[in-house]
């Protein structure tokens, strides 16, 4: 097995929530650009030749204005009951698509 023996700690390499060199330098030069490229996405978003793009445009703004959106998540939660105190209609409910072997 290559590498180091299991059970000894990692040693070497950037500490804990150090940023990397390269994205520092990467994000200065992207920053560089910034102002220039809300104004070109501005520009698409009110006179993009198509609406596809104009649509596009809107969305970066907006995501990096607000941030983006959330995914919404369709949740169903079933409050504690006892099995005693359900009638058949809410066990068979209950119980779904389980198939069972005496039906």
């Amino acid at each position: 097995m290559a590498g180091r023996k299991a059970g000894t700690p990692k040693t070497g390499g950037r500490r804990k929530g150090s940023v990397n060199k390269t994205t520092s330098e990467v994000r200065t030069l992207a920053q560089q650009h910034g102002a220039a490229v809300i104004e070109r996405l501005a520009h698409l978003a009110l006179h993009g030749e198509t609406e596809q793009v104009q649509v596009a445009a809107c969305k970066e703004i907006l995501d990096r204005g607000y941030g983006k959106s959330l995914t919404p998540v369709a949740a169903s939660i079933m409050t504690p009951k006892s099995l005693t105190g359900m009638s058949d209609d809410e066990l068979r409910a209950l119980l779904g698509g389980i198939d069972s072997e005496d039906e």
